[in-house]
């Protein structure tokens, strides 16, 4: 269905821009001359940028349509992942990774509003394999870069080259939808009434009025409420909670991936800096099989047994990369944990989606946002780790990640009532 890969397209350019900008951290690190714990700090901005952005993508999405969104805000992404290659100071790539971490979150939300509307209206599920297109973007901007920097290419004309590419895809991709997810109105957007067959008559502009509703449920719950109300959303917040910790834990990797993955093949293999961006690609490129094949997994043995084994996979993996000599373990270990996080970021939100008392919307969103919020400590701690005690050390942090994402990884199984 050309919609769907309209969809594709979409998930694939947001992949390709950052992912493009990853391999070439080692030598930033070098020519700005960050510490560890300074270049944590640094990269989390990134996060930072993602949670100051929470409110905006409702209200832009509402204004101006989740399609507009995404093509300018991938217009964002590509001006924001080029100034980060102008850098002289550590400062100024923190403000880069900023601006990039919120124009990143306000299309990851505009670019799932148009694939759930596609996604309704097909009556199949899509978004898994939307996601393992992200991943697959990422991991050829990634090997191209890598492949790029090893060569010598400049850095900033690189990423000006990707911009570009990633603002055309997305066209390419609004062409592809055409009117399939056309805006058109539906009756009702209480969060907590979003059905099945309500969302199936609803597209993108009653998803975006359901989202603004969601966006300001989420902040009055952070601000707290009072009788029933508050007590309502405690349960809800408590139960969201363990979903929450295995979104966070395949976001975790997937941060190691992003921030650490090329240092570590430096660090302990002694990869070249210029081709240190292959050890991103192992870790993307086996995140990407796995969600490829994990909607076949889940179904025939279900998200949370999954999920547990992913969590095996990710300690194992992250036990062979604290301890690897030589190229071959690492990179093997390091596909190990990509391949064992791949499903469950995508199988959190699925029963997100299921959790009882709360739409499928509003699920989702609340557990995107704890996600987020736990994903911002993530580098910061890594690098003061490091500092101390070396990088090896601060990888450590993959270990409890696996056990973690073992011991709530049933809760994946929530059924909708």
């Amino acid at each position: 269905m050309s919609a769907a890969a309209g969809v594709g397209l979409y998930f694939t350019g947001n992949g390709a821009v950052f992912a493009a900008l990853l391999p070439w951290y080692p030598l930033l690190v070098d020519r700005l001359e960050l510490s560890s714990w300074q270049f944590g700090l640094v990269v989390a901005c990134f996060a930072v940028g993602s949670l100051l952005s929470s409110a905006l993508p409702a209200a832009l999405i509402a204004r101006f349509g989740a399609h507009r969104v995404v093509i300018v805000g991938t217009v964002m992404l590509g001006v924001a992942a080029s100034a980060t290659a102008w850098s002289v100071n550590g400062v100024m790539m923190a403000i880069c990774l900023l601006l990039l971490g919120c124009c990143d979150a306000i299309v990851d939300v505009a670019q799932n509003v148009v694939g759930i509307s596609v996604q309704e209206r097909a009556g199949r599920s899509i978004l898994s394999s939307m996601h393992a297109l992200w991943s697959l973007g990422g991991l050829l901007s990634g090997a191209a870069a890598t492949a790029a920097a090893s060569a010598g290419a400049d850095m900033r004309v690189w990423l000006a080259i990707i911009g570009t590419a990633a603002v055309l895809i997305t066209i390419v991709g609004r062409r592809l939808i055409g009117g399939y997810a056309s805006p058109r109105r539906v009756a009702g957007s209480d969060p907590s009434s979003t059905s099945d067959s309500g969302a199936d008559s609803g597209s993108e502009s009653g998803s975006d009025s359901r989202v603004a509703d969601l966006t300001g449920e989420v902040e009055r719950a952070s601000r707290g409420g009072a009788g029933a109300a508050g007590r309502s959303k405690l349960a809800v917040l408590l139960a969201a909670l363990p979903l929450a910790i295995v979104a966070i834990c395949g976001a975790v990797v997937e941060d190691v991936a992003n921030n650490w993955a090329g240092l570590a093949a430096v660090d302990f293999a002694e990869f070249p800096a210029a081709s240190a961006g292959i050890a991103f690609s192992i870790v993307i490129g086996s995140q990407c099989l796995g969600r490829f094949s994990g909607d076949v997994l889940v179904t025939r043995f279900g998200a949370g047994r999954v999920a547990r084994l992913g969590g095996g996979l990710i300690a194992l993996g992250g036990i062979g990369a604290i301890t690897a000599q030589e190229p071959i373990l690492l990179l093997i270990s390091m596909g190990a944990f990509g391949f064992g996080s791949a499903t469950l970021v995508p199988g959190a939100l699925g029963a997100a989606g299921r959790l009882p008392g709360v739409g499928r919307a509003g699920g989702v969103t609340l557990v995107n946002w704890l996600m987020r919020v736990g994903y911002l400590g993530t580098s910061p701690l890594i690098g003061v780790v490091a500092t101390g005690a070396g990088l090896r050390w601060g990888l450590g942090i993959l270990v409890l990640v696996g056990i973690l994402t073992m011991v709530f990884a049933n809760r994946l199984d929530v059924r909708r009532t």
